[in-house]
């Protein structure tokens, strides 16, 4: 059992591992892109309109938000599918092994929101990004750690995994609760009528995915139409995926788990990296940094991801509350902690709804992850690498 559990998640880690460096040239090509002669074309493509139907029936949105509303519900179906079957049947199903990354995420999620709101206190328009900075992107992380090689145990990638999908839950809860508009009764009926039919295509233990993707889409729909942010269709979705642990042979979530997972770490992501880390650097100074929106963010990822890891980690362990992870040193545990402050895909994902409304922030929102994250990226990097693991 114990085997199959590792090889699991040696095959996740390996896939993440790779999707990371993919994410990365994503994110180089886009910040070129829009700093050469071809930015002009870079933005216009993303601001186009781009009709999707038959005839009258169909739905108008530009290109950036096909991406941010249509295939990122792919994405949040996808993450789902894998927190379900980790509380299931996977690391997250043993509370004794869940306690440590479920309190590692909440100090993780905590101190960079509060430090963001600190920065921001007084403004209500950029307070609205509070979230933004307590995020961590999985790929990129565990991408980093896979340079590491032989350096950082298992043990600690699982937990980093671990951590990281947690961290996912925490933002889709944050998603729902805080960044949705206004809400409409008719399409929340229609929602809440198309999630009661995929509860009973579910019951009657229907293993096709068709019926479900069907339904789905008019879910997708009607959540778009609903004032609740689409992505959330696919949270819905994929909660409804069967996956019975008497059904040895089969379970049509690892099977649709399988088959999408390669979209989403080799297409989805990259290309949603593509349409959003594009930032004009003209003028960009060390001032700009200051102003409160990078700041804020820089701040949150860079320090109070480590720190709220870290400190929410060890107070847990000495009260003897959780376990640390095997084979393992304060150091490196650390140096984790560190690496969780590389938000990227979610952060962007989160800046981009906090402020829908207030465009003129996203420059901002953009210069603070990267900068945020690469400095993550470099100090847990090097951290993990020059200090010993024992």
């Amino acid at each position: 059992m114990i085997q199959k559990i590792t090889k699991g998640f040696t095959s996740f880690f390996k896939l993440e591992a790779a999707s990371g460096i993919v994410l990365l040239f994503a994110a180089v090509i886009a910040l070129v892109i829009s700093n050469s002669e071809l930015s002009n074309l870079y933005f216009s493509t993303l601001e186009r309109y781009l009709f999707i139907g038959i005839n009258d029936f169909g739905l108008k949105l530009s290109v950036l938000h096909w991406i941010n509303d249509a295939l990122m519900a792919i994405f949040f179906f996808f993450v789902t599918l894998e927190i379900k079957r980790e509380f299931l049947q996977g690391e997250l199903s043993n509370i004794k092994q869940a306690l440590l990354p479920i309190i590692a995420a909440v100090g993780g999620m905590l101190v960079p929101a509060l430090i963001y709101v600190f920065i921001n206190l007084g403004d209500g328009d950029t307070l609205k990004g509070w979230a933004i900075p307590s995020a961590t992107d999985i790929a990129f992380s565990l991408g980093v750690l896979s340079l590491l090689g032989k350096r950082v145990p298992l043990s600690l990638k699982v937990f980093l995994t671990a951590l990281a999908i947690i961290d996912d839950l925490g933002a889709i809860v944050i998603i729902a609760l805080f960044y949705s508009g206004d809400l409409s009764i008719k399409y929340l009926s229609l929602m809440l009528l198309a999630f009661i039919v995929l509860l009973v295509i579910n019951k009657f233990n229907v293993r096709k995915f068709l019926p479900y993707l069907v339904v789905g889409v008019f879910l997708w729909d009607f959540t778009h139409n609903s004032g609740i942010h689409a992505t959330i269709a696919g949270v819905l979705l994929a909660m409804t995926i069967p996956h019975r642990k008497k059904d040895k042979d089969f379970s049509l979530l690892i099977k649709v788990e399988h088959a999408i997972s390669p979209y989403v770490a080799f297409g989805i992501m990259p290309i949603f990296a593509f349409a959003n880390a594009g930032v004009s650097l003209e003028g960009l100074s060390f001032s700009s940094l200051l102003d409160k929106v990078p700041l804020g963010i820089v701040l949150g990822l860079f320090v109070g991801k480590q720190l709220g890891v870290f400190i929410f980690s060890y107070v847990s362990i000495k009260l003897k509350i959780a376990q640390m992870p095997s084979n393992t040193s304060w150091y490196n545990f650390y140096g984790v902690g560190v690496l969780t402050g590389i938000g990227f895909t979610m952060s962007l994902f989160v800046g981009n709804l906090a402020f829908a409304e207030s465009m003129q922030y996203m420059d901002g929102v953009k210069i603070g992850v990267l900068t945020g994250s690469l400095l993550s990226t470099l100090f847990g990097y090097f951290l993990i690498l020059l200090t010993p693991n024992k």
